[in-house]
């Protein structure tokens, strides 16, 4: 399985996001990464299910959404109708027992790719029993909630943790998705650890060489 890069919306220009995405498509980015946030889980307010939905039918990317709210049970319904291919959910939003199954198990059934992701003080140990349920993990290398964070070498170690839990349930194609500071150099850092999937914001819509920018993160190993 090649690089996958999910250019974060985050960054792009709002007035003009189908052609922002367009932009990467073009380029060889094969999924759109947007950033769900609620206020509360992290201190910032993005964008909902109803963005999902209008962008669905307007790109070609699949639709990679990075739910950093609470209670993502109560939500994830509203954003797989709305056409999402790929859900990611907090293990730290999940403070009830059994949460967790639950999202993953609504994520599964909709026949779409289901992912936890952790932040970068919360050890792998608190996700390891879900991996072999899993098509995902994402390790945030930035504490959630802002974009054009340091990137954080030590939160990237974990994801050799990660892949090697994956490879001893015998995960085959698992996707380690990083986000969070991450450029040409900092990818480089992730792939040696085990990452495939990368986020990246800022390096890619404030990049004047776009095309650049997304072809250093396919092709790095």
């Amino acid at each position: 399985m090649g690089n996958i890069v999910s250019p974060s919306i985050l960054s792009a220009d709002f007035a003009n996001l189908q052609t922002e995405i367009e932009r990467t498509e073009n380029y060889g980015a094969k999924w759109c990464h947007i950033d769900v946030m609620d206020g509360h889980f992290v201190p910032n307010i993005t964008i909902g299910a109803p963005v999902v939905k209008s962008l669905k039918n307007a790109v070609k990317s699949k639709l990679d959404v990075h739910l950093m709210i609470e209670n993502p049970d109560i939500y994830i319904p509203d954003f797989i109708k709305a056409g999402a291919d790929i859900i990611t959910f907090h293990i730290e939003a999940c403070k009830a027992p059994g949460v967790a199954e639950k999202c993953i198990k609504m994520i599964k059934e909709a026949g779409i790719i289901a992912g936890i992701s952790i932040k970068p003080k919360t050890p792998v140990s608190d996700i390891e029993k879900y991996i072999s349920l899993l098509d995902m993990v994402l390790v945030m290398t930035v504490e959630p909630g802002f974009s054009g964070q340091k990137f954080m070498e030590d939160a990237a170690q974990k994801i050799n943790d990660v892949q090697k839990i994956a490879k001893n349930k015998g995960k085959q194609n698992f996707i380690i998705q990083v986000d969070g500071g991450i450029n040409a150099e900092t990818a480089k850092i992730c792939t040696s650890f085990g990452a495939n999937c990368f986020v990246a914001g800022n390096y890619v819509y404030k990049n004047p060489d776009i095309k650049g920018a997304i072809q250093s993160l396919l092709q790095v190993y």
